[in-house]
């Protein structure tokens, strides 16, 4: 735990310490009259795969985006008789993602598994410049799950409480070039009542993503996350895995098309995060889609093009 502590309080003082950088080398480049422009657009959408990107939505932009994950495509419970894995819907997730501002993006979604509802906010703290006098994206994203199902059974959710649980991820990103971006994750993930008493109830895990750019409108998409083997045993008596993803991200107009393949069968990061069960190598794999759909409210105020959307 005091792990935990010492990484929280040193992302703090890097972002404190960051965003003083970014003071300040405005200030000379206003004195020098040369005002560096952002870099757009690290991310196409603001998910990768599984995870999240460091990008937000721009204000009064809503995005809707429908998540599907299939069944295991080979192995026991995959093959030719589940086709493999599309007679099975592992998760399936609705959600909202509005911009409050250009920097503050908030949500609230629904999956299938458990019955999570999220509520989630997501700050984007530094943004990247063109004179390099900001190398890099920072967005702080915190997210609260609440499992709206019956118990399984009389001793779970002995408190209210348990049905709660709370993700914080700082996502660090830099756009290298026109075709590749890449970001690591940092986060927290705070539960209760895990089902092996060995399993801590905080969650210390590392995320990393990256987009390379194949044609204007197609690009390829990865993320894996590091959870074993951190703040928790590999040795319990249910084998976890760590999660990872690719995919292939297709731009069409308002809309972003990603088809992806995945170990993980959840969905949002309080459950994919603690409970993914499943290994590429003994055919845990799955296929899964997600559409996002972006919508500009207020169109008014959106008519100069520097205000629009530049994520879709």
């Amino acid at each position: 735990m005091n792990k935990i502590k010492y990484l929280l309080i040193s992302f703090s003082l890097f972002a404190l310490h960051a965003q003083a950088q970014e003071a300040d080398s405005l200030l000379k480049a206003l004195d020098s009259g040369d005002v560096a422009t952002t870099v757009d657009a690290a991310f196409k959408s603001t998910h990768v795969v599984l995870s999240h990107s460091s990008e937000t939505q721009k204000k009064h932009d809503l995005d809707l985006r429908i998540r599907h994950h299939f069944g295991d495509i080979g192995g026991r419970f995959g093959s030719a008789h589940t086709l493999y894995g599309l007679d099975v819907a592992s998760d399936l997730f609705i959600g909202l993602d509005y911009g409050v501002s250009d920097r503050l993006t908030v949500a609230v979604g629904r999956s299938k598994q458990d019955e999570l509802y999220n509520f989630s906010g997501k700050y984007r703290l530094l943004r990247q410049k063109t004179n390099e006098s900001m190398p890099i994206n920072m967005t702080l994203f915190a997210q609260m799950g609440w499992v709206a199902r019956e118990p399984l059974n009389d001793s779970e959710f002995a408190k209210y409480s348990d049905r709660f649980s709370y993700f914080f991820q700082s996502i660090i990103s830099r756009k290298l070039s026109s075709r590749l971006s890449l970001q690591v994750m940092p986060a927290l993930l705070m539960r209760r009542a895990p089902d092996d008493t060995r399993d801590p109830e905080n969650l210390f895990s590392v995320g990393f993503a990256g987009r390379m750019k194949i044609t204007k409108r197609l690009s390829f998409i990865a993320d894996y996350t590091v959870v074993n083997g951190l703040s928790r045993p590999k040795d319990l008596t249910q084998a976890y895995y760590n999660p990872f993803g690719v995919g292939l991200e297709i731009e069409t107009g308002g809309h972003i098309f990603s088809l992806n393949f995945m170990n993980s069968e959840y969905i949002v990061e309080n459950n994919f995060i603690p409970n993914t069960k499943k290994s590429w190598s003994k055919g845990g794999v799955r296929f899964g889609f997600t559409i996002s759909r972006n919508f500009t409210l207020f169109k008014s105020k959106n008519e100069d093009p520097d205000k629009k959307s530049k994520i879709y």
